[in-house]
């Protein structure tokens, strides 16, 4: 990826974040998981106090990547908005009710740790 790309998604997720303070999430963090995983750049988790203000963070977080020109890659859970995620590509948001986000911990699922050495069996 060039500078210039990382750059950029850098300040998507910066604006998303804010997108999401201006909407009065909770507990907004942006995590940069580029050396864990190829699947996303930067990890965005916040809470909302309801299904109605989750629906509603979500839907700000899709307005700010319009703006933006980016491409919305995916919707999930938009209905229940008990978990909403939003694949933004580089950047993947996931805006959660407080109960939901206590019960599955992202945070601590993406925390970095220290590589495992797994040593080559017989082949």
């Amino acid at each position: 990826m060039s500078k210039k790309e990382d750059k950029a998604l850098a300040e998507l997720a910066k604006r998303v974040a804010a997108a999401l303070d201006d909407g009065k999430a909770v507990d907004i963090r942006v995590l940069d998981v580029r050396k864990l995983t190829v699947i996303t750049d930067y990890m965005i988790i916040a809470s909302g106090r309801s299904s109605r203000q989750v629906r509603a963070l979500a839907h700000r977080v899709m307005d700010t990547a319009r703006e933006l020109g980016v491409a919305r890659i995916g919707i999930e859970g938009e209905r229940e908005s008990e978990w909403v995620l939003i694949d933004l590509g580089g950047v993947v948001v996931h805006v959660m009710q407080a109960e939901t986000r206590a019960f599955y911990q992202l945070e601590k699922l993406w925390e970095q740790r220290a590589p495992i050495e797994i040593e080559a069996g017989p082949a």
